[in-house]
């Protein structure tokens, strides 16, 4: 293993660059730690020549958002031949597109928020004011809007009354030509992960995630002390299966591969509603992953060896 030069790929040029980067970084440092060879690459321009002049063993995918999950830099591994760790480019393809992962996940029996996906065209078409009176008539207050693709809550804003909404469809499109219009569900916000080993798809501790400010948004994600987490979450045994039973449900309905995140929220009932799910999860100080691994009695480094080894040997 010590003999295994694994590249990191960190970075690019999406509005996520910054998080991407630590994660990068600290998956780094846990790779160095667990007796790898590590070479952290930032995906720019510089990839392909890279690729060609110092081909890796292996390669890990630590990128959020734009080319790092909707299946392009996957793309170019597989054209390259090169394993590497994470889903194939169609999978990413399915879980980056948010409405078509939820029509997926929906399709396979599991429950999802009502929701509706329009382009701005339509707004600008149609009538802003005439669309948006139509979108409250039909899921009720209050909603959240969100880009249909993208991560780490970006562009994403819960609207409580009817004069928010306006604002938060500026917002929402400065992430995205197409926003995910979705019911609210009050509850319990968890991520679940789930990790690919010799037994299959299997889930870690769920994380319940409490942010001060009630919303789980970028600044919540990514700053130390604005989130409460609890791990594992504070579920009963029931739903906690549910929980699992969802996470692995997702994964495989929309084909991914070694590692995700899912994203739900258990209502007051204890049923539990899919969000959507990341095939390229966060890494850094405040992600749920590596929570996760702490609760499961593993680590960063182990489960993503463990996962390299894994890729190695099954090729691209």
């Amino acid at each position: 293993m010590a003999e295994r030069t694994v590249a990191v790929l960190a970075g690019g040029l999406s509005h996520e660059r910054d998080v991407s980067l630590r994660s990068g970084r600290r998956l780094s440092v846990a790779l160095r730690d667990a007796g790898l060879t590590v070479q952290e690459w930032d995906t720019d321009s510089s990839l392909i020549g890279r690729l060609r002049e110092q081909r890796p063993d292996a390669a890990v995918v630590a990128l959020h958002g734009g080319e790092g999950e909707n299946g392009s830099v996957q793309t170019v591994l597989e054209m390259f031949g090169v394993p590497f760790v994470g889903t194939h480019s169609q999978g990413c393809r399915r879980a980056w597109d948010k409405p078509i992962a939820k029509a997926l996940v929906s399709g396979a029996g599991f429950t999802t928020p009502d929701w509706f996906v329009l382009p701005h065209s339509t707004f600008r078409e149609l009538g802003a004011q005439s669309v948006l009176d139509a979108m409250v008539e039909r899921l009720g207050l209050p909603l959240i809007l969100k880009p249909d693709q993208g991560g780490s809550a970006l562009g994403a804003q819960v609207v409580r009354d009817a004069a928010e909404l306006p604002a938060a469809m500026v917002g929402c499109f400065a992430y995205g030509d197409t926003v995910l219009a979705e019911q609210y569900i009050d509850g319990t916000e968890i991520a679940v992960t789930v990790v690919e080993g010799s037994d299959g798809p299997q889930p870690l501790p769920a994380v319940e995630i409490v942010p001060e400010n009630g919303v789980y948004d970028y600044t919540a994600r990514y700053t130390a002390g604005l989130t409460d987490f609890f791990t594992p979450a504070r579920l009963g045994a029931g739903v906690e299966k549910s929980v699992g039973e969802l996470a692995v449900g997702a994964h495989r309905t929309l084909g991914l591969r070694d590692i995700s995140r899912t994203d739900a929220i258990v209502a007051a009932d204890g049923t539990v509603h899919f969000l959507e799910v990341n095939s390229s999860p966060g890494l850094t100080e405040t992600s749920t992953v590596p929570m996760a691994f702490e609760a499961a009695g593993t680590s960063l480094g182990k489960v993503f060896d463990e996962l390299i080894g894994r890729a190695a040997g099954r090729g691209n």
